[in-house]
């Protein structure tokens, strides 16, 4: 029994497998050349990423602007997969700058070095760690199937489907990012803590990993110690040789009777059994889930569609509000037959004559009445002429008085003789 046990452990353990070609950083350094990790392309603008023995610098603390790349070479074949993410980032205190992890069709040629505020139509998962929002930092989930143009979205902030806070800067410590993607659950864990998860997401197979960062003038440091995908359902990756996989061997006999649970004694064989019934268990949960969620999504839709039936009959007219509208109609158009034969039977040319006579009338009066009212408002402002003549004869008077008052004081003043 112990040793049954024991191979249960095992195989449960050996259920995840390290995909070495798009992994890096699980060693004892994170890679063997000094240059480059293999498997991955790496590069930057403004600057060139630094690879150390244990970490990969995509931004450094000075100069800013800069970014900073590592793009996976081979995309992931698996369909259920765990990836760890592990990080640091160090700055001044009003420092900032975007991190971003993705999985994504295309990625390199597709993103490049942008960040999801730069990137255009992109197909897959982005997964930003920012400071957005002045919350101390946070990360936050984006997807997209090609149809939308992030660059020239007016919100991009709003199209997140998942976010949690998290002050990742100046930690003095890396910090853990594990993404997890099953054909039930899409969960994103932060220093092993839950951040957000979802069952409505799957992911396809063939999108390549991918990390960017990007920093502004006052930026911060991005370091990366670790990036490790590993198969979440035991199934062995292909291995690829110049971008292409390889192909399994073909025309291999099928296997025969499945074997039994009895022990045979052979440990080599029990162990064999063992990891078989505890992958087909693994299986089986996987599918119950998978079934539980369809039949779930299959019951909110009915719910859906019978509270929409429900309003639509609401919504709609009862035969005698028909009735009604429909004698309301019948009057209008009686109404209007009745005006018609009214203006085509009867002759209103004595009408139009009256009422030309009273504007005629009313034109003459009103033109007499503005000619009186023009006139005496004439009269009333113009000056009296009597009143001018007046002023003019005692101006001149005064000239004269003026006159002989000063030659009767020059003749009574004293006489100089020399």
């Amino acid at each position: 029994m112990r040793t049954f046990s024991s191979l249960a452990l095992l195989a449960v353990g050996s259920a995840a497998q390290v995909i070495e070609s798009q992994s890096f950083g699980y060693g004892k350094t994170i890679s063997p050349s000094r240059d480059s990790i293999p498997g991955w392309n790496i590069g930057g603008e403004g600057h060139e990423p630094s690879l150390l023995s244990d970490k990969l610098i995509l931004t450094p603390p000075y100069p800013g602007n800069t970014r900073g790349f590592a793009w996976a070479q081979s995309p992931v074949p698996q369909q259920e997969w765990s990836a760890e993410f592990q990080f640091r980032a160090s700055g001044p205190e009003r420092a900032g700058g975007i991190l971003q992890v993705w999985y994504v069709k295309d990625g390199q040629s597709r993103v490049g070095t942008s960040s999801i505020y730069t990137v255009g139509p992109f197909d897959g998962l982005a997964l930003v760690i920012d400071t957005h929002g002045g919350r101390g930092g946070s990360v936050r989930g984006f997807l997209n199937d090609g149809s939308t143009d992030y660059k020239s979205h007016r919100s991009v902030d709003n199209l997140a489907f998942g976010h949690c806070d998290y002050a990742y800067r100046n930690l003095g410590r890396p910090s853990v990012l594990k993404l997890k993607h099953t054909n039930s659950l899409l969960e994103v864990t932060v220093d092993d803590k839950v951040c957000f998860s979802t069952n409505k997401v799957a992911l396809p197979t063939g999108n390549t990993f991918g990390i960017t960062a990007a920093t502004p003038e006052n930026p911060d440091s991005f370091e990366v110690f670790k990036f490790v995908l590993e198969s979440a359902s035991g199934q062995s990756a292909p291995s690829y040789q110049n971008g292409a996989p390889q192909q399994p061997i073909q025309n291999q006999p099928p296997p025969a009777n499945p074997p039994s649970i009895t022990s045979s004694g052979n440990t080599v064989l029990d162990a064999g059994i063992l990891a078989q019934f505890v992958d087909l268990g693994g299986r089986l949960q996987l599918t119950n889930k998978a079934t539980n969620t369809i039949l779930q999504d299959m019951r909110n839709q009915a719910a859906k569609s019978e509270s929409r039936h429900a309003e639509l009959q609401q919504n709609l007219a009862t035969k005698s509000e028909v009735a009604a509208l429909d004698a309301r109609l019948q009057r209008i158009e009686t109404l209007l037959q009745s005006v018609q034969r009214d203006v085509q039977g009867r002759d209103y040319s004595g009408s139009f004559s009256q009422l030309h006579d009273t504007l005629r009338s009313s034109h003459l009066s009103l033109t007499e009445s503005l000619q009186s009212h023009v006139l005496n408002a004439i009269t009333a402002s113009t000056p009296r002429m009597g009143f001018f003549i007046f002023m003019l004869i005692a101006f001149q008077v005064l000239l004269a008085v003026s006159y002989i008052i000063y030659k009767r004081r020059r003749a009574n003043m004293p006489k100089k003789f020399l």
